[in-house]
């Protein structure tokens, strides 16, 4: 531990120093003034910028009435720099004046002692700020791995996600932006062969670690789910039959997620899909029409047995379909059918992809939200043509 001690006066700073040698603390640094302090600490000459180096000091040992500036205005600045603010500062002073310590706590001092020095005292409230610094320190870097950890597995989650398609007839992009460092939204499509194409959007409840593991867990089925049983209908139902089975019955939170699955078929120039709960996609098409998902069953994981009634679409023009997660419709004040007309008329018209328009509409934050959440938009482009992929 190495402690430094300002005090403008020799004597006491021997006495202190004495005190602490008998006690086994060795690692001491001393300085006669407040600007000599900042030089140790890394501080500038003008008090407003830290040198590029940490400082080593463990606990400092303050007089509080100094010549050209007194501990609390020292006190104060040190409390500036968050790199130096969880050293605790004990104050030594000989004023008795309860307004005075108020002053120094409220500056950022962690304790005082008074003089004439009792060594009890100094080294009772020593061992104190040393250890709550410890328990500091510890939390401090048990939260940087944390948040090591974090990053490193948002790498991970970014990384299942779906790249673009560009095929002739069919091309499929998104933007996602997560409300945290991990996140409950997740899309994925794939190509079946035959012209079809596999599409799925979910959103998982809540937020956070446990929402992103599920979130996890769905990715790891769902390439194997949706290339088997390929139909809507029983990729859902397989969907709930493994979330199921992780036996979750017991948790005080029941965990769901909301999911919007189709296939288009680009030579039938159909499209079946299964709405289990999700913000209903919009489809728009040459002749200025709009076309809803919003045939809904249960959201999956609800139940055990779902019941679903799959629904098809046919279109022979060109078209888009946009596909959301609720975040992106809380990005839009007002009831749900104000937000949904708002997204209808900012997603129409030219059927092309644009990013830069999408990203500057929804994904800004230059629409007030009421609440953070993840928002996900996939935009999937349907050309005219005949042939297979």
């Amino acid at each position: 531990m190495r402690i430094l001690i300002v005090d403008d006066n020799p004597t006491n700073v021997i006495i202190i120093r004495e005190i602490l040698k008998k006690e086994n603390y060795r690692d001491i640094v001393t300085a006669s003034s407040a600007m000599e302090m900042f030089e140790v600490l890394g501080i500038g000459e003008e008090s407003n910028e830290l040198r590029p180096r940490p400082s080593d000091i463990d606990l400092i040992l303050l007089d509080m009435m100094m010549p050209e500036m007194d501990g609390i205005e020292a006190c104060s600045i040190v409390q500036k720099f968050e790199i130096l603010k969880d050293i605790p500062i004990i104050m030594v002073t000989a004023i008795g004046d309860s307004k005075k310590l108020a002053e120094a706590l409220d500056a950022g001092a962690s304790d005082y002692v008074t003089k004439p020095i009792n060594k009890v005292e100094l080294m009772a409230r020593i061992r104190l700020a040393l250890r709550l610094k410890q328990e500091k320190d510890w939390h401090r870097e048990r939260d940087q791995r944390i948040q090591d950890e974090l990053k490193l597995a948002a790498m991970v989650q970014n990384a299942v996600l779906t790249p673009t398609i560009r095929d002739p007839l069919f091309q499929v992009h998104a933007i996602y932006k997560p409300s945290f460092e991990l996140a409950g939204d997740l899309y994925s499509w794939y190509r079946l062969g035959e012209g079809r194409y596999g599409v799925l959007l979910l959103d998982m409840m809540g937020h956070g670690i446990s929402s992103s593991l599920f979130t996890m867990f769905i990715a790891s089925v769902l390439k194997d789910t949706v290339t088997t049983y390929v139909d809507p209908e029983k990729v859902i139902q397989e969907l709930n039959r493994r979330f199921n089975q992780l036996h979750l019955g017991k948790q005080l939170v029941h965990y769901y997620f909301t999911a919007i699955y189709m296939v288009v078929d680009t030579r039938m120039k159909r499209i079946d899909y299964v709405n289990a709960g999700h913000p209903p996609a919009l489809f728009f098409r040459n002749n200025g029409s709009m076309t809803k998902f919003d045939s809904v069953c249960a959201p999956v994981g609800l139940f055990d047995k779902m019941d679903i009634e799959p629904q098809t679409i046919h279109y022979e023009d060109d078209g888009h379909i946009v596909l959301y997660t609720d975040g992106l419709l809380e990005a839009v004040q007002g009831e749900q059918e104000e937000q949904l007309e708002f997204l209808t008329e900012r997603l129409s018209g030219s059927h092309q992809w644009n990013e830069a328009a999408m990203q500057n509409l929804f994904f800004n934050d230059n629409i007030p939200q009421e609440r953070d959440d993840d928002k996900c938009l996939v935009w999937i482009t349907l050309d005219k043509g005949v042939g297979a992929e």
